[in-house]
């Protein structure tokens, strides 16, 4: 299932863009990061088209670490880090790549957005899973939140339409608390090994964008886990010897 996350909107009319939009391309959940109120008879449900029906009135207020515990979590931005030495916002992928990467797994994706006119914070981007951004011309690359929402969301039509006859996916992704696990396991082993206390939040981040974009099954998650773990608990008998 794919879900949608619009974080501190502040302009009601383009949550009800982002609902019209989730209606054309046969997504449902949407969940509110400190949304503004929502009156039914104000511009939200104004702009919501047929989504005023049941995906407004069905959306849910939830706080920001909700998405996180979860969803696999991609983070929707306009800006983005060129560069590989750079994890916040780098390696990211085109809407179309992203539906092309979730084709074939089975997990709970939420597509998660930003403000109007900052986005969403290198903070909250950090942990999240993965990273989407429309190509845009170079000179003027940022989308209005709702027009960027339906360009994401109409290359996920492939994924939610039900018109679509797609295969049964065959990989089955780790739960949201195996994957979220893993990633403490590895900043427990980060600090066993004594890895600069500077560089942990970067190792940090780029472990998490390489898990994003693995899927691991929850085989691979707790195998996984165990590998840092025993190295952990080999380094400590040293350390105590």
């Amino acid at each position: 299932m794919i879900s949608v996350a619009v974080v501190d909107a502040e302009t009601p009319g383009n949550i009800g863009t982002i609902a019209r939009a989730m209606k054309n391309f046969g997504l449902e959940e949407l969940l509110l990061v400190d949304p503004p109120e929502l009156d039914p008879d104000g511009e939200a449900y104004g702009f919501a088209g047929r989504a005023r029906e049941d995906i407004l009135p069905n959306a849910r207020e939830v706080p920001f670490e909700y998405l996180r515990e979860n969803y696999h979590t991609v983070g929707c931005t306009a800006v983005t880090n060129e560069d590989a030495r750079k994890h916040v916002r780098y390696p990211f992928k085109t809407p179309r790549e992203l539906a092309d990467s979730l084709t074939d797994i089975r997990a709970d994706t939420c597509l998660v957005f930003g403000r109007e006119r900052v986005g969403l914070t290198n903070d909250e981007l950090a942990g999240l899973d993965e990273v989407c951004s429309i190509p845009a011309a170079a000179d003027y690359p940022v989308l209005n939140l709702g027009q960027a929402a339906t360009v994401v969301l109409y290359e996920m039509r492939s994924l939610t339409l039900e018109s679509t006859q797609l295969p049964d996916p065959d990989h089955e992704r780790a739960t949201e608390r195996e994957i979220e696990g893993l990633h403490d396991q590895f900043g427990s082993f980060l600090e066993a090994i004594d890895h600069p206390e500077e560089k942990r939040a970067k190792a940090g981040r780029l472990f998490r964008r390489l898990v994003g974009r693995a899927h691991p099954t929850d085989r691979e998650a707790v195998s996984l886990r165990g590998i840092f773990r025993r190295a952990q608990q080999r380094i400590d008998r040293r350390e105590r010897d």
